[in-house]
């Protein structure tokens, strides 16, 4: 993998984690944040629809690699609303 592909990789990541916040209605968090949603939310989107025996919706290639969109944005989604139940228990 080059640089070039890991940055348009990240940069997908990021945007897929944003969108995830933004459904979610999560607001801390900056750029880095965004990225590892997007990649937490990848494995976990993907995680969900081989469960359910549901193919990829859209993915992207790059470098040879597929990142799916999609279950990146629902992954990330359900793991920021998650993670809001439990902050907001814990004041």
């Amino acid at each position: 993998m080059t640089l070039v592909s890991l940055l348009i990789l990240l940069l997908v990541a990021g945007i897929c984690g944003s969108i995830g916040e933004a459904i979610a209605g999560y607001s801390h968090g900056g750029c880095l944040v965004s990225v590892a949603l997007g990649f937490i939310g990848a494995l976990i989107g993907l995680w969900i629809s081989r469960q359910l025996g549901l193919k990829e919706l859209f993915a992207v290639e790059i470098a040879g690699e597929r990142f799916p969109i999609v279950w990146s944005i629902i992954g990330s989604t359900l793991f920021v609303a998650i993670i809001n139940l439990f902050r907001r228990r814990a004041f």
